[in-house]
Order: C-alpha cells, then structure tokens, then sequence
C-alpha cells in the first residue's frame, strides 16, 4: 500500500519572535483526503519550544492548511495550530485570534523583506570586515556584484508557486543582499498563512545553499536600509466605494492607536523606524499619497482610481508576526471605518 509524507508546520513559543518548527510523519496514501479536515492531530513537546513545562508538557497540533509540496513525490506540507492539551487556545497561537466572519471580505499583501547572510554573519557580498559601495544600484538590479543569492530566490519563488503558496512576485531591494518577495491572499487567514508557508520554504530551501534568510528589521547597521513587512490591506468598503475623504478620514482613524500597532509590529522596529531610509518614526503616526516616508501610505493605484483600492501600513518589521498584523488592523479598521462613515456623515 502506498503512503505519503506529511510535514506539519507550526510556530513556537520564543519571545518576542516566534520561530518556525517543522516534524514529519508517513501515513497510508488513501487515508488522506487532500485537505487539513483528512490530516491526523498531532502532538509535540511543548517543553522544547517554550510552549510548555517538562513535567506537563504534550501540545497538540491542530492541522489547518494543507500544500502540496513540490520537493518530492506524495508529499505534503501541513500548516497546524497549537492547542493546549485539552484543545482549547494556545497563549502562543495568534493566528486562533483572527475572526473568520469579519475577515471574509479582507485581502492582504505583504512585502516581505529579508536579507541572506552568508556563514560568517554578512549580508551576501559585504567583504569580511568592511563594505561594498553605498546603496544606489542594487535595488532591482541585474548583474555581478549588484546582486547576491538570485539562484536560491528564484528557486523559492518558483517553489512557492508549485505548492500554491501566494507569492506574487520577487525583487533585489535597495541594500546589497536584501530581497523582497510579495505574498497576497484573500480572507485574513489566507494571506497568513501563506507568509508563514513562504517563510517556511525560503529557510527550508536555504540549507542546501548554506545561507541564512535574516529577518531582523535592522541587520546592518548605518547608512543601509532596514527589513519590512509592508503590508498592504482592503476590505469592501474601501474597494468598492472609498473616496478621498473617506479614506483621509480613515487614515486619521489609525492614529489614535499606533502604539498598539508598534507594540505587535515586529522586535527591534525602533532601530529601523527612525524617519530615515523610507520610514516613518517610531514615535509619530502620519499618512500620505505616495508617501514612502509615512506610517499608511496612500499609493497611486487608490488616488487615481476614484480614492479606491488600498492602503499599505510601512510600519510592520520583516520579523512581525502577520496575525498579529491582520489582527490590529482589522480591530483598528473596525473602529476606524465607522468613525470615518459618521464624520463623513455630519460634514
């Protein structure tokens, strides 16, 4: 009787950044169905990745997202959830606080930013002990020595779309070494899950090549850009009716809780949102058409589509978590939305 392989996929519970785990087991090929609901619960030792105590210490995982995997043959990669033993909530387990009703109508894209690092803790082409030529050409770029590491990034975006992971499209970005792939889906949970899987795939891929994938928002300090998860939102209101002042008036809705934002946004975000290098600063909420130096950009699909499309929020690290992302911003929006439709209202 044939089997196949199941690779389950969850995060752990490392403080403030979680980190991916991954444990594989075979199963009878025809006792699986093809999707998440056909998948076998599973159990880890919490204790190893801070999820529990020795003396008490089985977690569960829940299976929630099944992907084809396109490294070998019967093979599946199955994205889980963490429950308690007695199945209730995981503390770790954000993406159980995303509502499935109210995120129907949201889509999300993120714009994933990393850096690949070589063995001895450089960005790929930095020389041992000093600096390749300042920002400038690498963005986009094409060519030795204004790229690094272009046969793992095709490889990872060319796997992600086998295993229907939504990565849309890639790019060198504006340091040496740095890449940025974008990842979309619709529904909340969707456009997270895919992140994690694309994560997941980018450090699985990246043994073989002996690179790191760094996600630290601010690896090289100095004059060099940072990493960030840009991460681009709608919902129907703001495809389907906008306006300007609408969405001026939902922009302003956001400020009164960026603090709340900056607290889920990412670890060490303060040395990359300093006002510099296409940021916005840490401690200053702001909003603008085009702007890159702002918190919420307005970009120019939304302005010069009747004020209707989409907004990016620049402030999440490359090291955010994205349901915590998806999360506040679908609590702000909540709040935000009706403020605005009230103001626009009394006006």
């Amino acid at each position: 009787m044939s089997k196949c392989r199941l690779d389950y996929i969850w995060l752990d519970g490392y403080q403030p950044t979680a980190n991916i785990r991954t444990k594989s087991q075979m199963i009878e090929a025809d006792s699986f169905v093809g999707n998440h609901e056909g998948v076998p619960v599973w159990g880890f030792d919490g204790s190893s990745t801070r999820q529990a105590e020795g003396h008490d210490s089985d977690c569960i995982l829940q299976p929630v997202r099944v992907y084809k995997s396109p490294l070998r043959e019967n093979s599946y990669f199955v994205l889980c959830e963490v429950l308690n033993k007695d199945g209730s909530r995981h503390e770790s387990n954000n993406r159980a606080l995303i509502d499935d009703e109210a995120g129907a109508e949201f889509w999300f894209g993120f714009e994933q930013e990393y850096v690949l690092m070589s063995s001895n803790g450089r960005p790929l082409g930095f020389p041992e002990g000093g600096y390749p030529e300042p920002q400038g050409p690498y963005y986009c770029a094409v060519g030795a020595h204004n790229v690094e590491g272009r046969d793992l990034v095709d490889e990872h975006f060319e796997a992600c779309v086998a295993a229907d992971i939504g990565v849309t499209g890639i790019n060198a970005e504006v340091m040496l070494g740095q890449w940025e792939f974008q990842c979309f889906g619709k529904g909340a949970k969707r456009a997270a899950d895919d992140l994690i899987m694309a994560r997941f795939m980018l450090s699985l891929l990246s043994e073989k090549y002996g690179f790191v994938a760094n996600m630290d928002p601010k690896p090289i300090r100095g004059d060099w850009n940072g990493s960030g998860l840009h991460t681009n939102f709608s919902f129907d209101y703001l495809r389907d009716t906008g306006g300007k002042d609408y969405i001026e008036a939902l922009c302003q809705g956001f400020e009164p809780f960026h603090r709340d934002h900056i607290a889920v946004y990412g670890a060490g975000n303060e040395m990359r949102l300093t006002g510099a290098h296409e940021t916005a600063s840490i401690d200053r909420f702001s909003f603008g058409a085009s702007n890159r130096g702002a918190s919420i950009r307005i970009p120019i699909y939304t302005t010069t589509h009747d004020w209707k499309g989409y907004l990016e929020d620049r402030r999440p690290a490359s090291d955010a978590d994205p349901y915590q992302v998806i999360h506040r911003i679908m609590e702000t929006v909540k709040v935000a939305h009706a403020q605005a439709l009230e103001k626009m209202g009394n006006a």
